[in-house]
């Protein structure tokens, strides 16, 4: 078999911070090639395991086989991490000594021209899938969505300034024949922006990256996942998320702070009525970012954020 063809932004300092022990059982929520996954069972087993999910038909199929010789200490399953509640009673897990969440998109993904991900890639179809079964493609949100919607879209996922004028041009487009590749979105978006505004790198990537997380639902209830796997964690255990947009980190960043905030009553009271107790410890007051090096060798750690916590 291969050699994985990935190597996970911030491997090292992931692994490491979730303080990993022989014998535990940890969880992967974003599987990929496995980066993670094998840095994890080098040090949990004998005796520990790994439980994990990827939406990515691939994903599944590739560390299926890849960690095929740790037997039962090792699970992947074709599930969205946010379902983690239900794989985890399936598997007979009441608690775990540790969890991880790489929000970003892996090589896997980027690198098939077919996905439709990368603005790079001209004649792709504009896919953007995750989950390569379900109904909803970038193609049907161009095409169908209203214009108030489309810019709403790249106002709030990817907070691009023109999303207006974007919207427009995509559905005075559609009018004349309905949106196919990457290549004709990508055009779109490049007539839309002022060249004065294109000298940060390319014009296109806030867009792009607005329409996927809309087609794959990336930031509903991630809140909501992120409180109940930290809950999940056993007292010092730790959990772990790689974000690589602002948007994402600053969930993960509410998230963590609501689990760590203690009473929230008014000081004046005698005594607390609210119930709210300290959770978690942050262990990074500010996230953690890619080395010099790694940045060089690998442009997509650039905007990586790694926020680490433990289970009180």
């Amino acid at each position: 078999m291969p050699a994985a063809p990935h190597i996970p932004v911030m491997a090292k300092e992931c692994v490491r911070g979730m303080n990993i022990t022989r014998g535990g059982t940890y969880f992967d929520g974003t599987v990929g090639y496995g980066g993670h996954s094998a840095e994890i069972l080098s040090l949990c087993t004998p005796g520990g395991r790994v439980i994990a999910t990827d939406l990515d038909d691939e994903a599944v199929a590739y560390t299926s086989e890849r960690f095929r010789e740790y037997g039962d200490a090792f699970v992947v399953k074709k599930r969205n991490f946010k379902d983690f509640q239900s794989v985890l009673d399936e598997e007979g897990v009441e608690a775990l000594d540790g969890a991880i969440l790489d929000l970003g998109l892996s090589s896997l993904q980027i690198d098939r021209e077919e996905r439709g991900f990368s603005y790079l890639a001209k004649d792709a179809p504009l896919d953007m899938r995750m989950d390569k079964s379900q109904y909803l493609t970038a193609e049907k949100v161009l095409n169908e969505y209203p214009e108030e919607e489309i810019a709403r879209i790249l106002r709030e996922y990817g907070e691009e300034t023109f999303a207006g004028g974007i919207a427009r041009k995509v559905v005075k487009r559609r009018e004349e024949k309905p949106l196919r590749t990457c290549g004709e979105f990508s055009d779109i978006i490049e007539s839309s922006i002022p060249y004065r505004f294109k000298q940060n790198g390319p014009c296109q990537r806030k867009s792009f990256q607005a329409i996927r997380i809309a087609v794959n639902g990336e930031l509903d209830g991630l809140y909501d996942c992120v409180v109940a796997l930290a809950r999940t964690l056993k007292s010092g255990g730790r959990i772990a998320v790689l974000t690589f947009h602002s948007l994402e980190d600053r969930i993960v960043k509410n998230a963590f702070n609501t689990l760590e905030t203690d009473c929230t009553c008014d000081k004046s009271l005698p005594l607390c009525v609210c119930g709210k107790v300290k959770e978690i410890n942050v262990i990074t007051k500010k996230p953690i970012t890619a080395s010099k090096d790694e940045t060089e060798a690998n442009s997509r750690a650039r905007s990586a954020k790694l926020r680490i916590a433990e289970k009180i």
